[in-house]
């Protein structure tokens, strides 16, 4: 019987080889500095002792997202050879040149690794790392979880992106649990659409700011986590997540960016939750002399599923992202706000805020 037969555990192949029953943390290289040092991600392949489904999940695609990256070091440590029926890889940080300069992108030539891939061998900086990460990792695996945050002066909402219009994609999305679902096929070069369209039915997770940790959204992605590898038979006796409302919104849900008329001084209003009603003030834009106030209030009820967080703002510039919802819907955020569940919008005293449509 071959090493490849269904009904029994593979060996995980890269350049090296990681064996039924066993876990391997490793660093691989897929590049070089100017001084000609291999630049490594750190790597955990945990295979089952059973068969099963390959998932991988990858964080720090942009450098400085850093809520990932210790959703994948709590699961590297989480989850041993004998409790898993198939294969974790983890891909601990994914663009290695950018954390270690704590920024979005590659430096020097401010590459998005994110839109780089499935990558070329011969092309430049990101899509040569690109090529490795993807060919000796993403290829082989049958479900894909990417895990990011906003970027800097921003924070995002706990959601997942997916292709609705994918079944397997709308599965791996139900099994997630998260309350909020942002449908769209993702940005060529994107690390999820890459592997969607080549059928890794693949989530880009988002879940608060970049350079720093935010334990409840981490202990939500750790559930996320588990409910996946629940569903999908990884983890048999692992507990799904079935979220008291989900809102997918596609491409026809009302949704509106509300921006700045004028510049000047922010006082976010809204919150703790992102419920606002119609009429209710989000914010205000004052002048430096308080002589002149601009209110920007909720045209409609919705969910607030972008907010600009940084307090100064230009004529135009976005200042909250908000989604119509249903009285159904309502009712079911407000009895999470009631039960004091609704998602931790304040971590560390903090109102989240969510980036716009470009964080992925």
């Amino acid at each position: 019987m071959s090493d490849d037969a269904p009904d029994r555990a593979r060996s995980f192949r890269y350049d090296g080889e990681v064996r039924p029953g066993e876990k391997r943390q490793f660093r691989y290289e897929v590049g070089e500095t100017y001084l000609g040092d291999p630049v490594e991600i750190p790597v955990t392949i945990i295979n089952g002792d059973e068969p099963g489904p390959r998932v991988c999940m990858t964080a720090a695609v942009h450098g400085d997202e850093l809520n990932g990256v210790k959703v994948l070091q709590e699961v590297a440590d989480r989850y041993t050879p004998s409790e898993i029926h198939g294969t974790l890889v983890l891909l601990h940080v994914a663009n290695v040149p950018a954390y270690h300069a704590q920024q979005r992108y590659v430096p020097i030539y401010d590459l998005d690794l994110n839109r780089s891939f499935p990558g070329k061998a011969g092309a430049n900086t990101a899509e040569r790392m690109a090529h490795q990460v993807y060919r000796r990792f993403v290829s082989q695996c049958d479900l894909g979880l990417d895990f990011h945050t906003s970027t800097r002066n921003r924070t995002t909402m706990f959601h997942v992106r997916a292709d609705i219009d994918d079944p397997e994609v709308v599965r791996l999305a139900e099994a997630f649990g998260a309350n909020v679902v942002l449908a769209g096929e993702g940005d060529a070069g994107s690390l999820r659409a890459t592997a969607s369209r080549d059928g890794i039915p693949t989530l880009t997770i988002e879940m608060g700011k970049a350079h720093r940790f935010q334990p409840t959204l981490i202990e939500k992605a750790l559930a996320g986590v588990e409910s996946v590898l629940a569903e999908y038979g990884v983890y048999p006796s692992g507990e799904r997540t079935e979220p008291s409302w989900r809102k997918v919104m596609g491409p026809s849900e009302e949704k509106r960016w509300l921006r700045a008329d004028t510049g000047g001084l922010v006082d976010m209003q809204w919150g703790p939750s992102p419920l606002v009603n119609e009429g209710e003030t989000i914010c205000t834009i004052t002048d430096h002399f308080k002589h002149e106030e601009h209110v920007v209030d909720a045209p409609f009820t919705g969910l607030i599923v972008g907010v600009l967080e940084n307090p100064v703002a230009l004529p135009g510039h976005p200042i909250c992202h908000l989604v119509r919802i249903s009285d159904d819907t309502r009712a079911e955020i407000e009895r999470e706000i009631t039960r004091g569940e609704f998602d931790g919008y304040r971590s560390y005293g903090q109102r989240w805020m969510a980036d716009d449509e470009e964080a992925e």
